[in-house]
């Protein structure tokens, strides 16, 4: 049975991510699916630590004013990529989003488990790089995930990271964790 990725309410879930946010993400990735012929619900492969998974991913097609709101297409898939990443990090590892990552830490968000008893204690948290391709196959999702992973490394913190990328025309997530092969 494939392994639901809740893109709806967002903001209700990762403490770190305002319902306003979310619902921003949600419909950049809706957007970032739509571009590619996809319909509502979508299958996705999902790889977490080697780990296959088959997901499936229910969105709100975009009416045209989000389309118009979301037409920049770096813009659309960065935010999407966020979407759908938190989604398969929840769904997949029982992590959720409790806030942003400084500039130069390496990552875009900080995750912690879910239910974790104080969010704000940065030694239960994890480094999260997040990227979205818009184009390419397998092999362009993989080569941007160690792009990211070597990002995280090289990042201003002592904090253990991973990495997730989004291939929305390959309905392909692939996540892992520095220092991983």
């Amino acid at each position: 049975m494939p392994i639901l990725l809740r893109l709806a309410d967002l903001g209700a879930r990762h403490p770190g991510v305002t319902k306003a946010l979310g619902d921003a993400y949600a419909e950049a990735a809706a957007v970032c699916l739509s571009r590619h012929h996809h319909e509502s619900p979508v299958n996705v492969a999902a790889e977490y630590r080697k780990e296959g998974a088959e997901c499936v991913l229910p969105w709100d097609a975009p009416t045209a004013a989000v389309a118009r709101a979301h037409a920049n297409e770096i813009d659309a898939t960065e935010q999407g990529a966020y979407a759908v990443s938190f989604a398969a990090v929840e769904a997949l590892a029982g992590l959720v989003a409790v806030r942003r990552a400084e500039t130069l830490t390496g990552a875009d968000y900080y995750v912690a488990p879910l239910g974790a008893a104080d969010i704000d204690d940065m030694e239960t948290c994890l480094r999260m790089e997040i990227s979205g391709v818009n184009a390419g196959g397998e092999s362009t999702v993989r080569a941007r995930l160690r792009q990211k992973l070597l990002q995280t490394e090289k990042g201003r913190s002592n904090l253990p990271a991973l990495a997730a990328v989004i291939g929305f025309r390959e309905k392909l997530i692939a996540i892992a964790h520095m220092g991983e092969d």
